[in-house]
């Protein structure tokens, strides 16, 4: 078990209910955040060469900045707070959907129907980031995470985990008759 497995703790876990696995994002979110970063840098400069003896200019850059600088902070914290936590009865999806805005749903192992990973251009290939989804006989029926890092070998951990589960149950059903 991992240090953030060892960390988390789930409020309402059974006791004899254990994490076998979390997924979150892939780096390459935050690499993407540092790119914004680096972007709006630039157009900073090359603003400030142009307006460099205007008296507002700082004033107003730094009122900018600290918008930018609360823009990044909500977008990391939307990217870093998503996950699966997989247990050995359900899964857990926590997705941040914004600033102080988030949902938790959870589903069964027995009512997952299909897990499924999909790739779109050449960098997610490349840097091995894909989607991954994960079908439900419930209410919300897919979970879907995108920048899930190693989606294919996830999505087969995960379909064995629920395999291992209906094993488990299918035979204790036997035993019972």
């Amino acid at each position: 078990m991992t240090k953030l497995e060892e960390k988390l703790k789930i409020e309402n876990m059974r006791p004899w209910e254990e994490v076998l696995k979390v997924v979150k994002r892939h780096w390459i979110v935050f690499v993407m955040l540092w790119l914004y970063f680096l972007l709006w840098l630039i157009i900073t400069i090359i603003i400030y060469w142009i307006f460099w003896f205007w008296v507002w200019w700082n004033l107003i850059n730094i009122v900018i900045w600290l918008f930018f600088s609360l823009f990044l902070f909500v977008e990391w914290l939307n990217h870093e707070l998503d996950m699966y936590v997989i247990t050995n009865n359900r899964i857990i999806w926590i997705e941040q959907i914004a600033f102080l805005n988030r949902a938790v749903s959870e589903c069964n192992l027995w009512q997952i129907q299909e897990v499924n990973s999909k790739t779109s251009w050449l960098l997610a290939n490349i840097f091995n980031y894909w989607v991954l989804s994960i079908q439900t006989a419930w209410n919300k029926t897919t979970l879907k995470m995108t920048f899930c890092p190693d989606a294919i070998q996830t999505s087969r951990k995960i379909l064995n985990i629920v395999d291992n589960y209906r094993d488990e149950k299918n035979i204790k059903e036997n035993k019972e008759y």
